[in-house]
């Protein structure tokens, strides 16, 4: 083999280790989208990653993770507010495409299980954009039952379903699966799950910025006596018992402060939502991603957390009466 052949060799096998499996790429193209940029959130191989990624002139961005089994990346806008999930692994090569103004009609092109869930997306749209999310919940458990060795129907559970008031029920339709249908890299960190259960260290939380009702920007200190944080978005079931339970606490607890927060970007039925309700309303417009609430941690909504004098937060979860529980 002379130089040139040589030469040319090396050039191929690094060219071939440049696009070999050992990270992702997204390439999109996204136009209307405010400071031209978007955030990049997964759980990839080495931890969360959060990371910004600008755009150029005409809306194109790339970017390249790590994960060695399927993972679900989440795009977004610098207000947190979600454009569009994808699946992806080690050597996928992800495509999106759009009009950050209308995120349900964003395209993605990639792989089998993208392509699957863009269809579902496209056939159940008005389910999609729908405030009552029962019609869509409906829809993924029918998807589920019916697609039992379909990586997609794990995908619909962890990223789209939102009906975790029964724990168990959602456990049993993950385990009906087949095990390859739903890789641990899905499920591990499961929705819903109260932070309590988990092993990593408990954030500490000093303070929030919040825009307060009828008011502006608050910052709300969380330092000075037991907090009891109360996330949801509308409409919420059973706001009526929601409401007497933290009624209940304020006025047999003294020290206990109740701060609710609606946690999404859409606030057209807060203020009927909250009437008669005598304690702080809160609006978080970046959501579950908000600064600070994105220690909490927060996968569902209905969400509830506590805090102590110190701003350590001692429960973060889907369960009101646990957090009460704690609260006292």
């Amino acid at each position: 083999m002379n130089k040139i052949h040589i030469f040319a060799f090396l050039m191929l096998v690094a060219l071939l280790a440049s696009c070999s499996g050992n990270s992702f790429k997204i390439d999109g193209n996204i136009i209307n989208l405010d400071g031209g940029a978007v955030k990049i959130v997964f759980q990839g191989d080495s931890g969360m990653v959060d990371e910004t990624v600008m755009l150029d002139k005409k809306g194109r961005f790339s970017f390249e993770g790590s994960s060695a089994e399927p993972v679900i990346v989440n795009v977004m806008n610098l207000a947190n507010q979600p454009l569009i999930s994808v699946v992806a692994c080690n050597g996928d090569h992800i495509k999106v495409k759009g009009d950050s103004k209308e995120p349900t009609n964003i395209k993605v092109k990639g792989n089998k299980v993208n392509e699957d869930w863009q269809l579902f997306r496209k056939e159940h749209a008005a389910f999609y954009s729908d405030p009552n999310p029962s019609r869509l919940n409906s829809a993924i458990e029918k998807y589920v039952r019916e697609h039992k060795t379909d990586m997609l129907s794990t995908v619909l559970l962890m990223a789209d379903y939102s009906d975790y008031s029964d724990r168990d029920k959602v456990v049993k339709m993950l385990k009906d699966l087949d095990p390859k249908a739903r890789p641990e890299s899905l499920t591990k960190v499961f929705p819903g799950e109260p932070l309590t259960y988990r092993k990593n260290n408990m954030p500490r939380l000093m303070s929030l910025t919040l825009w307060k009702h009828g008011g502006s920007f608050e910052e709300i200190k969380l330092t000075d006596r037991v907090v009891l944080l109360s996330l949801w978005g509308t409409p919420q079931q059973g706001r009526d018992v929601v409401t007497a339970k933290l009624r209940d606490i304020q006025e047999e607890h003294k020290g206990i402060q109740v701060i609710d927060i609606l946690a999404e970007s859409d606030t057209l039925q807060w203020r009927n939502s909250i009437t008669g309700e005598d304690w702080p309303h809160y609006w978080a417009p970046g959501g579950p991603m908000e600064q600070g609430i994105q220690l909490l941690g927060v996968t569902s909504l209905p969400w509830y957390a506590v805090t102590d004098s110190t701003g350590l937060v001692v429960y973060s979860g889907p369960s009101l009466d646990d957090a009460v529980k704690k609260a006292k």
